[in-house]
């Protein structure tokens, strides 16, 4: 790392600072600031007039910029730096690659809590005394000032303290009158988790100056009682160490103990209280040695062969079908990669599937496993942050963000479930895939990828074919375990013959009766949250529809309110109908909320769990579910997507898919991947130990080849005709797509904008196919009006970087002209 040293020239120093503006920023380095200063340190730099921003140091230099005279950084906020040179090469890529600016990157990669915040401070003028003013000041002027001589304020505090919210008159008037000055004060918004703590002041670590303090406390019991269960805890005499760090105030206090009676022991200087860092993370108290995971032969097999592809290709793909095992073949190989000396990184698409996987590598890998996704507080995502950069973490499990840590010593990547979309970050920008940033990170560090799936993307199993990547396969499952026997309920014919109870088919009420009463425990899988994804007037077919967006309104029961699923609007489910005033108004549809009200009506004895976006709001909403599951209190479990992440339970005979039609017919060329790939995920849940699984599938058409190729597992043939489909039509993995969507709140606006912008991008990009602008699916999301614009480029025909650069450049053009100004232009490349 290079050291600046002090020479008498002068330093710039390029900033990365959190602005959606395509560049970095100059600024000057004091000659104070010169030895301290190094690459990826954060710096405390005043952007425009007023505002104050934390950048990140992205390189140092002699030049001055030609354009404008550089302002001085105002300070380094580390004696270290924070994000790595590896990592700012990564950043650099995932701008050029996803079309957004390195401040946007930067934003999406730090916490919240390593990133600083201004705000807005006042205090008295240095050469003003209240008392020798001849200046008159109101009542108001004069509380502040009186105050002010004590301490600075902030914005909040000052209109608190005068119980006014509009201070701007009062403030303007002392700045004229040379009382007051406005400061930018910056807050540091980590502030590491603290444990209080007690222990016994040296005074009384002696043997005779406690049998003087017993004497002395004999007539006060409830101060005695404090200080023997202080002994009984600590060896004092035994061991003088013990007593330097004390006990937990927490668990001295346990058992009843007074809190009056500590604080008056720790007034008279018996006791003395403080402070100690702690982790925010429980740490597990039973670890398992990692070689107590036995493999079997066709896992080593399968773990020999990936090391094998390891030394040909940097990337390779684990085609594991479910339940075979895959976790126990990821754990040796993180064992090893540890062993080595690297870090391993191990992604994961979702929460609920960290959750349960957490518990069981922390067992086994203990204190060196750090875990980071999005439902942990700032604080906590700060300490995984700095345990990284300061070697106590070697080992991150997380979800997308993860990937953006600043790792230094990478040595193996593991992306599960790499088919998922959840690893594709939709809004804000950077719009980047979490998969596809693994491989190249894979590349910036010479580390090893292992993309791990039991249902490939496309595009990663057509590489892999190719020879891209390496391929390994895993086809039996682990153990005795098989398969699970898959049966189609045919709704048509049962409605039909009215076997079937509302939108339940008999053959799927009749497996579930079986599996409750043989203890067995049972998955509902319905893609759709809510209670009904809508109602209707029955008399004149009255829709609620969002003010916001185009979209119908869903009906949540538990909330007794219609809510839009992409902005929250919510209203009150009305009486009657707004437009004919009938009262005959009907929930048309299944949500998750209706599937778990209709079960516990149907299976009453049995314990109904619902695991959905609502339900797991909270931090520990999904482990308290997940556990309950596991520990065979709840017996039916109903859920969205969530249900098909890798989640591995013991007890589980029968999966039940309730709408299969609605997933193979949405409108997209993704449809009939994305719902093989929900089928098979939450079909293998069942059946995963000793007993034999059930899968019933309720659908209209029992007849469709994708059906077809599920019933027969024959992930081959479906991959084979879809590929067919892909080729004919200009589809990855054929070509890349870039898609672009205008928004405005004006129609008309954004019509012209997106009609402007497919005018100079056919002129200026060569080589590729370009459709629209069209209405998108939703025309309209949060008063938002959307056109899109989507660009095929053909793989190995058309340069990629140049078709790219030009697309920056129109764009930029077109937002530059007065009537487009106002148009917000999305870009998203490979769009999923």
């Amino acid at each position: 790392m290079e050291i600046f040293e002090d020479t008498g020239d002068t330093l710039f120093a390029e900033l990365l600072l959190p602005v959606p503006i395509p560049r970095l920023f100059t600024y000057r380095i004091p000659r104070i600031l010169q030895e301290k200063v190094l690459i990826g340190q954060r710096a405390i730099v005043q952007f425009g007039d007023r505002k104050i921003l934390t950048g990140i140091i992205a390189t140092i230099h002699k030049q001055p910029p030609a354009a404008y005279e550089a302002k001085y950084i105002l300070e380094i906020l580390d004696d270290y730096p924070v994000v790595s040179e590896l990592q700012l090469k990564l950043f650099h890529w995932i701008s050029d690659y996803y079309l957004c600016s390195l401040g946007e990157v930067m934003n999406a990669a730090l916490p919240s809590g390593l990133k600083l915040s201004s705000e807005s401070m006042v205090q008295l003028h240095p050469s003003f005394n209240l008392d020798d003013s001849n200046l008159e000041f109101t009542d108001k002027e004069l509380k502040l000032l009186e105050h002010l001589v004590k301490e600075s304020l902030d914005y909040s505090s000052i209109s608190s303290l005068l119980g006014v919210k509009n201070l701007y008159s009062i403030l303007k008037s002392l700045v004229r009158k040379e009382a007051v000055i406005l400061f930018e004060k910056v807050l540091d918004k980590y502030k590491p988790k603290t444990e209080k703590k007690i222990r016994l002041t040296p005074e009384y670590t002696k043997n005779e100056s406690l049998e003087s303090l017993f004497e002395l406390l004999a007539s006060k019991p409830k101060q005695e009682a404090i200080l023997l269960k202080y002994l009984q805890e600590v060896p004092v005499l035994s061991r003088a160490e013990a007593n330097r760090a004390g006990i937990a105030k927490k668990k001295l206090l346990a058992d009843g103990m007074s809190e009056s009676s500590l604080s008056t022991l720790t007034k008279n200087n018996v006791f003395e209280e403080f402070d100690v860092v702690i982790s925010r993370f429980q740490e597990d108290e039973k670890v398992t040695p990692p070689h107590s995971i036995q493999l079997s032969e066709e896992q080593l097999r399968v773990q020999h062969d990936i090391l094998k592809s390891f030394q040909q290709h940097g990337i390779t793909l684990l085609r594991g079908i479910t339940g075979s095992g895959k976790t126990e073949i990821y754990i040796n190989l993180i064992k090893q990669a540890l062993d080595a000396g690297s870090q391993v990184l191990y992604l994961l698409p979702e929460i609920a599937v960290t959750t349960q996987i957490v518990q069981r590598l922390r067992k086994i890998f203990g204190e060196t496993v750090g875990v980071y996704h999005s439902r942990f507080s700032d604080n906590e995502r700060v300490e995984v942050w700095n345990g990284l950069l300061h070697g106590k973490f070697k080992f991150i499990i997380g979800v997308r963000s993860s990937i953006l840590l600043p790792f230094d010593n990478l040595g193996l990547i593991i992306v599960d479930e790499e088919h998922d979309p959840s690893y594709k970050q939709q809004e804000p920008a950077p719009r980047y895939n979490a998969r596809d940033v693994a491989m190249m990170m894979g590349q910036i560090h010479y580390a090893k990828v292992l993309l791990g799936s039991a249902t490939p993307s496309l595009e990663t199993f057509y590489h892999a074919q190719q020879g891209k990547y390496g391929f390994v396969s895993l086809t039996r499952r682990f153990g005795d375990a098989q398969l699970p026997t898959v049966e189609l309920a045919d709704m048509s014919q049962e409605r039909k013959q009215k076997t079937n109870k509302g939108d339940f088919s008999g053959l799927l009420l009749k497996k579930i009766e079986d599996a409750l009463s043989k203890k067995q425990q049972v998955i509902i899988f319905q893609n759709r949250r809510g209670y009904s994804p809508m109602v209707s007037c029955e008399d004149c077919g009255w829709i609620p529809k969002c003010i916001n967006c185009a979209v119908s309104l869903t009906y949540h029961q538990y909330k007794h309110a219609l809510i839009c699923h992409y902005c929250g609007y919510r209203q009150a489910l009305p009486s009657q109908c707004p437009t004919c005033t009938s009262s005959r108004i009907k929930t048309m549809g299944y949500g998750t909320e209706k599937l778990e009200e209709e079960l516990k009506l149907h299976f009453p004895e049995a314990k109904v769990q619902r695991m959905d976006l609502e339900t797991t709001r909270s931090k520990s909403g999904y482990e308290n579910i997940i556990d309950q599951f596991e520990r065979e209190e709840t017996n039916i479990l109903v859920g969205t997507q969530m249900v098909t992440k890798g989640l591995d339970f013991n007890h589980v005979s029968l999966v039940g898919i309730f709408n299969a039609d609605r997933m193979i017919h949405f409108p997209d060329f993704r449809s009939y991947e994305r719902a093989y790939q929900l089928i098979t995920q939450v079909s293998g849940r069942a059946g995963r130990r000793d007993k034999p699984g059930t899968v019933v599938i309720q659908t209209t058409n029992v007849n469709h080849p994708l059906l077809q190729n599920i019933l027969n597992h024959d992930y081959q043939h479906f991959y084979e005709t879809q590929l067919n489909d892909r080729y004919l039509h200009d589809y990855p993995p054929f070509a890349r797509l870039i898609e672009i969507t205008a928004k405005h709140t004006d129609k008309k606006v954004c019509l012209l904008t997106a009609n402007a912008l497919a005018v100079a991008l056919r002129e200026k990009i060569t080589g590729v196919k370009i459709f629209g602008p069209g209405v998108p699916m939703i025309s309209k999301i949060r008063n938002q009006f959307l056109l899109t614009i989507l660009i095929k480029i053909p793989r190995g025909k058309t340069d990629l970087a140049s078709s790219k650069h030009n697309l920056q450049d129109e764009v930029q053009k077109i937002l530059k002209i007065k009537e487009h100004r106002n148009t917000r232009i999305v870009i998203d490349v490979d769009p999923v």
